[in-house]
């Protein structure tokens, strides 16, 4: 199993470049490999280094940051753009960026990152992603010879992460090489209900909504801005 992310930072802002490089230290399970001024010096590097992961900014002399990830989206395994510009987001994410993080980075904010691609990382590492089999109520997780029948009713959320979806439950947490859209679409369309480009969560889990938050057992998930609406007319 490979213990370390390789990643290299694209970015024209040499404050926010030497602040990344600040808060990813202390992630054991992060090496950098080198950093960038120029979209087309990380090009170089993608190619040359095969990096696992890229902090990429958006707005760079050149060619865009979005314009490079398209470019070279089958060549990076994880790709996290930090940039100023919040309108970007929904480009970012159709690309399948991993994640998004608004300058001005903060630690609080890049942990919160981090803790993501670990997870992420570790459990495609180990399942390889579980094969799932769905039925009328419950789903059926493949690994090998194993098989593990999972009642729909225990599902918490579900969260996406890039092509996979992770599921979450009290006891156990579940990556499937499927896409939340894809995963949405074989469940009970009364029992789930989307409420983030990234977050899905099962209606009869939820405990309280608060601001752009619903709680959901001990996970708070974050609501998106077009679902809001959505989301406000939900009755407890």
């Amino acid at each position: 199993m490979q213990n370390t992310l390789r990643y290299i930072t694209i970015e024209d802002n040499l404050l926010d470049m030497i602040a990344l490089a600040e808060y990813a230290a202390p992630y054991s399970f992060l090496k950098e490999t080198g950093s960038y001024a120029t979209s087309s010096e990380g090009l170089v590097a993608i190619k040359e280094l095969k990096p696992d992961l890229i902090f990429l900014d958006i707005e760079m002399p050149g060619i865009s940051g979005v314009e490079l990830l398209r470019s070279i989206r089958q060549q990076v395994p994880i790709a996290v753009f930090i940039t100023s510009h919040p309108e970007f987001a929904l480009e970012g994410f159709e690309l399948s960026a991993f994640d998004y993080i608004l300058k001005p980075l903060t630690e609080e904010r890049f942990a919160a990152t981090a803790h993501r691609i670990k997870e992420y990382w570790e459990m495609k590492q180990k399942a390889a992603a579980y094969e799932v089999l769905f039925e009328k109520e419950s789903l059926v997780f493949k690994e090998g010879y194993n098989q593990v029948k999972l009642p729909v009713h225990e599902i918490i959320y579900l969260e996406a992460m890039q092509d996979y979806t992770k599921v979450v439950t009290d006891k156990k947490n579940y990556l499937t090489l499927t896409t939340l859209t894809g995963f949405l679409e074989k469940l009970p369309v009364e029992k789930f209900m989307r409420v983030h480009r990234s977050y899905a969560v099962a209606c009869q889990k939820i405990s309280t909504i608060a601001g752009n938050n619903i709680q959901c057992g001990n996970y708070m998930i974050p609501v998106g801005k077009t679902y809001r609406t959505e989301v406000s007319q939900i009755k407890l």
